[in-house]
């Protein structure tokens, strides 16, 4: 038997065209590797941290390439400068280090993320004409600055101690489950339990099993079908469809944009959670959300709270007044929409919400006041007075205001009204981030609002019938309540080893069938 040394030095090496992700084929190889040894080794500290940070590199490497170099170099310099920060006495050197830190993290993201986005902004303003770089942008580099920030600041801010050990650290910033899209882990919550005793229930596995199928159903089955079928021809040239199909290729979108990332955020939780690590949430089922405020504390929740934790309240939050939060907000959500990508769509994109968050801000503190009043009002009231009385037999009080159900029903019409136009208004500024150009998002409101072509909707149903079950199943899904999801997931935990074996093996069988033929590429990917 020939063994081809080279085809196997082929699969092991990086290939651009195929990068190692928890969706690609290689992956299910790696994995079984990983585990393989891994249960002989996690219960041993060193040699767990060791063979878990080789692992995470070589993921890494078979994720970017060379960039690997990039986040041990990270690694490396926000180590020595956290022990730096913590042993100085002063706080005019430790300001000082902090600010390197800020500068070399930032300094590394902006280079490789925006200096094409300036240069093509110098030769728009005829500045001069400099020839753009095309820098590729390495994979997971906003995830991992971010980290090495809150990690560098929670030090300076005397919030944690800084690890002395630079294995646990780069351990801590190199975990090959949240590497390449996160979630944004603090370093606050994840180092503590590096060098503890590993202790992986059943409950861990089946919860752990549950979030990795539901995650690659979502990415796999749900996302990647609903855009390699319908939501890419949509974008890729909208002026050739009628609104109604712009409209639904939003609603796609929205959908695919959903399942593509809180996919792969519930697979890294689960697959931590087998390895004896925990997590935070990522996604809380962000389209339940009844304001736009409410959507932000549901959607990406690690990035946001970074944002909120790190850049609002260090400009200020709502210490300083009204007007000083709503121009706070809008700060923020600018830098966090240009944190997505190197270019003015994206800032728009940020703007908008900036916009409606301030607005939103504006709406609860005038209701608070209506309310403060209304209630006031019915206190002193002689007719409110008289709804109340008081049975001395059951020494009890009887309400027998007759528009307490009223207001019940009309709290919950407002409550799906919120939840429709935050959806909505989501929608409309997924379209900036989406299309290619903000040339592209205008025909796009240009078709849905002058070209809807009502008469389209039932050849597009029966063009994309397939295309539109998968999307209904999204939405029920998504839109299920929470109770209902959480049975689904208990089933799976109390499952025999047996019964999971089984389901994870049918799972897999599943996901091959409809899988795509070309991988697609996660959207955060390119973040």
């Amino acid at each position: 038997m020939n063994i081809d040394y080279n085809k196997i030095l082929q699969q092991l090496a990086y290939n651009a065209k195929d990068p190692l992700l928890f969706n690609s084929g290689f992956f299910l190889f790696f994995i079984f590797i990983f585990f393989l040894f891994y249960q002989f080794l996690y219960k041993r500290k060193v040699s767990r941290i060791i063979y878990f940070t080789i692992f995470s590199l070589y993921f890494f490497y078979k994720a970017c390439g060379l960039y690997v170099s990039l986040i041990v170099v990270s690694a490396i310099v926000d180590f020595s400068l956290s022990n730096w920060i913590y042993a100085v006495k002063t706080h005019r050197k430790k300001k000082a280090l902090l600010l390197f830190s800020i500068v070399i993290n930032l300094g590394m993201l902006c280079y490789f993320k925006y200096t094409d986005l300036f240069i093509d902004i110098i030769n728009d303003l005829q500045f001069g004409h400099i020839e753009p770089l095309k820098l590729i942008l390495p994979i997971g580099i906003s995830f991992y600055t971010f980290e090495n920030l809150s990690y560098t600041i929670d030090v300076y801010r005397g919030q944690f101690k800084p690890v002395s050990n630079f294995l646990d650290y780069l351990f801590f910033l190199s975990f090959f489950p949240k590497l390449v899209m996160g979630p944004i882990v603090r370093a606050s919550d994840f180092i503590p339990q590096i060098r503890k005793d590993i202790l992986v229930t059943e409950d861990d596995i089946g919860r752990g099993l549950y979030l990795v199928m539901g995650g690659l159903f979502k990415k796999v089955v749900i996302s990647d079908y609903i855009y390699s079928n319908f939501v890419q021809y949509i974008f890729d040239d909208p002026s050739r469809y009628s609104g109604i199909e712009c409209l639904f290729g939003v609603y796609g979108y929205a959908m695919v944009i959903y399942c593509d990332f809180s996919g792969y955020s519930d697979m890294a939780i689960g697959m931590a959670q087998w390895m004896g690590f925990k997590i935070p949430v990522n996604f809380d089922l962000p389209y339940q959300s009844s304001s736009i405020t409410e959507f932000w504390r549901r959607w990406h929740i690690s990035l946001s709270s970074w944002l909120k934790d790190y850049l609002y309240i260090t400009l200020g939050g709502n210490r300083k007044g009204k007007i000083r939060q709503y121009i706070n907000l809008m700060l923020t959500m600018l830098i966090g929409g240009l944190w997505h990508g190197a270019s003015l769509k994206f800032v728009f994109w940020g703007g908008m919400h900036g916009i409606a968050l301030a607005f939103d801000k504006m709406f609860q503190d005038f209701k608070k006041k209506f309310l403060v009043r209304s209630s006031k009002f019915k206190v002193q009231s002689p007719e409110n007075m008289q709804q109340t009385t008081v049975v001395n037999h059951q020494s009890t009080i009887v309400n027998r205001n007759p528009d307490s159900h009223r207001e019940s029903f009309v709290n919950k019409i407002v409550h799906l009204a919120g939840i429709a136009i935050t959806f909505h208004f989501v929608c409309f500024c997924w379209i900036f981030f989406k299309a290619s150009s903000f040339h592209d998002a205008l025909i796009i409101l240009k078709q849905i609002t002058g070209n809807f072509n009502l008469k389209a909707f039932a050849p597009m149903m029966q063009a994309y019938t397939s295309v539109f079950a998968v999307m209904g199943l999204g939405y029920l899904t998504h839109f299920t309540p929470k109770w209902i999801q959480q049975k689904g997931e208990d089933l799976v935990t109390d499952m025999p080893v047996i019964g999971k074996v089984a389901v994870l093996f049918i799972f897999i069988w599943l996901v091959i069938q409809v899988k795509q033929a070309d991988q697609v590429m996660p959207i955060y990917l390119q973040f």
